[in-house]
């Protein structure tokens, strides 16, 4: 019993440290000078988002959110619609969690709730300003909303 037991805490105790050790090299987000230039804008850029088709819209107003998108952000035509979906989904899902606990996340980056259907197709427009925002706002306020590093 006392080997078996040995054994046991042993292989705990590798599995702690190799999780420690995924855990420890936690890929960093390196931001580029264009970037920071963007993060710094103080000018609220505006970006309406919408569809006569599926009768939506989306306003984006962040400061230097138009600038990185026009200068940085992958081109259209470089995520398929159906990633873009995917990734808006589970960043959709985190941003409202967040938004409905304003005690625990920071009530001033989280204000409004996003209605986003997963069966509704909102167009590729849509999904890839959606999509960029997300990875904008991940990069500049060093937010995570989803289990995937935000990269550019």
């Amino acid at each position: 019993m006392k080997k078996s037991l040995v054994k046991i805490t042993a292989f705990l105790a590798l599995t702690a440290l190799f999780i420690g050790g995924c855990n420890s090299s936690k890929q960093v987000v390196d931001i580029s000078d264009e970037e920071k230039v963007a993060f710094a804008q103080s000018e609220g850029d505006t970006i309406d988002i919408s569809n006569e088709k599926t009768e939506y819209e989306i306003t984006i107003i962040e400061p230097g959110f138009n600038i990185w998108l026009s200068s940085i952000a992958r081109p259209e035509g470089y995520y398929s619609q159906s990633f873009m979906e995917n990734r808006n989904q589970i960043f959709v899902t985190n941003w409202n969690i967040r938004v409905l606990q304003p005690q625990t996340y920071n009530s001033g980056l989280y204000q409004l709730r996003i209605d986003y259907e997963a069966n509704t197709d909102y167009g590729y427009e849509v999904n890839y300003k959606l999509y960029n925002y997300f990875i904008y706002f991940q990069r500049k306020y060093g937010q995570r909303l989803g289990p995937f590093v935000p990269r550019i």
